[in-house]
Order: C-alpha cells, then sequence, then structure tokens
C-alpha cells in the first residue's frame, strides 16, 4: 500500500466519523502518511497528545475503523503533537 490519493481520501473519511468525539474533548488526529508496509501515522493533538485513554482509543476506536476503510491498513502509529487543548 502506498499513501496515494484514494487512500488518503478513504483513511481520511474514516477519521471524519472519528472527529466530532476527538474535538468534543479538546483534541484531534491529523493524517501525517502511509507507509508502504501499510503502517499509517497520525499526530494526536490537543488533549489526544497526552490522554490516559490514547492507546485504547487507537486500539479500539481508530484502527478497527482505518481497516475497515482500508483493509491493508497493518498499524497505526502515534505521534504526539501539542498537547495544548483545542478550542472549538
Amino acid at each position: 500500500m502506498t499513501g496515494d490519493n484514494e487512500t488518503r481520501r478513504r483513511l481520511e473519511a474514516a477519521l471524519d466519523r472519528l472527529r466530532p468525539g476527538l474535538l468534543r474533548d479538546g483534541g484531534n488526529a491529523e493524517l501525517l502518511g502511509v507507509g508502504a508496509d501499510g503502517t499509517v501515522k497520525l499526530e494526536m493533538q490537543g488533549a489526544c497528545a497526552t490522554c490516559p485513554a490514547q492507546a485504547v482509543t487507537l486500539r479500539h476506536a481508530v484502527e478497527p475503523l482505518l481497516r475497515e476503510a482500508v483493509p491493508s491498513v497493518s498499524a497505526v502509529v502515534p505521534v504526539s503533537g501539542d498537547p495544548t487543548p483545542l478550542d472549538i
């Protein structure tokens, strides 16, 4: 898998389904890229950057949704960004 436009579009659409909940909690997730091996890198922003539930959220909410959108996703790797909560 590569980070082609269709793959990115499908992943962004999946993330858009999760964003309202993330934003409600003062956070967000930005798609940084997709590796040839299917690894998706997400920048966890705002409150999500330091949230103690980040690993659980990624494993049980984000990763399954991204795999549903793009079955060749092999892993989701978080990259922490600025931990300042986002104003919505």
